[in-house]
């Protein structure tokens, strides 16, 4: 049975309530000194999150899904266990599950600094193992205060290992992607997916938007800064467990072909996402958990 914002009443606490929607997903929208936040059941999924005195940071399409069984566009999809299309399995949803399934709440914590601490969870199950025959359990901790912190921890409970690919595909907001640029991943290789997927190698230049943009850098653990020239600010994704960064805005084209995004919102986003996908996913052993994890943050110049 699906939950309702009723039954989850007991985990509220200061600055922390929970809606239903009219489409039946469970809101949970966060209030703090801090910052502000919005996180669904379904997936997991972080659709808003504005520290105080800012700019949102993330950013939400006005035409997404916000009905059961319908990914959200926007925010941070939690992508799990594989990236993209499923090779040989064309019948399987683009970027798995689990940002379509619901996910329970484990905890939720207000802690002495302000922060909200929340824990939620998806285990396998009848659903799960029908489209990928593994025995797992999947913990999103996701920290609201001055940075917004996700640590996505994939136990492995089967008695084998298994190999999967999973991303914080993170949507950020920038005032004008033609005029932003991404720095933190020159002379990297990455694969052009705009390109039939050639391999190519980023130059010392930082990244600029002048069209589709769909590259997936490979073998790289470092740091990544969007230059919001239009908003005057910088967005800084750390992570760490995390070995791909995925970089991408539709533009015109696309966003046009898109039924869950707006036809002229392309200018106002860029995704870094912190992935483990292609020669970079995961073989996981048996009773063994991976943590990978992504903290978006204001930079200063």
């Amino acid at each position: 049975m699906p939950t309702n914002a009723a039954v989850l009443r007991h985990f509220e606490t200061t600055g922390v309530t929970f809606h239903d929607t009219p489409a039946g997903l469970v809101r949970i929208s966060i209030a703090t000194p801090l910052a502000t936040a919005e996180v669904y059941l379904q997936g997991a999924h972080i659709a808003r999150y504005q520290p105080a005195g800012a700019a949102p940071v993330l950013f939400l399409s006005e035409k997404t899904h916000l009905t059961p069984g319908k990914a959200i566009r926007g925010g941070v999809p939690i992508i799990f266990p594989w990236f993209g299309a499923r090779a040989g399995h064309p019948e399987s949803p683009a970027h798995g599950f689990a940002r379509t399934m619901e996910w329970e709440i484990e905890s939720l914590a207000r802690r002495d600094n302000g922060d909200i601490h929340l824990v939620l969870r998806l285990s396998s199950n009848a659903a799960t193992l029908a489209q990928w025959p593994h025995e797992f359990t999947i913990r999103h901790r996701i920290t609201i205060g001055a940075q917004l912190h996700m640590a996505l921890e994939v136990e492995n409970r089967s008695d084998a290992p298994f190999t999967f690919e999973e991303a914080l595909h993170t949507y950020l907001a920038v005032g004008d992607v033609r005029s932003a640029s991404v720095t933190g991943l020159e002379n990297t290789t990455y694969l052009d997916k705009v390109d039939e997927g050639q391999r190519k190698l980023e130059g010392t230049a930082p990244i600029r938007f002048t069209g589709e943009t769909d590259r997936v850098y490979l073998d790289t653990t470092t740091t990544c800064i969007a230059e919001d020239t239009a908003l005057a600010r910088r967005i800084a994704v750390d992570k760490t467990g995390s070995a791909t960064t995925v970089v991408w805005n539709p533009w015109i084209a696309k966003a046009k072909a898109m039924a869950d995004f707006g036809d002229d919102e392309w200018p106002a986003m860029l995704c870094i996402e912190t992935t483990n996908a292609d020669a970079d996913r995961i073989t996981l052993p048996p009773n063994s958990t991976h943590v990978m994890t992504a903290t978006v943050r204001l930079a200063s110049k």
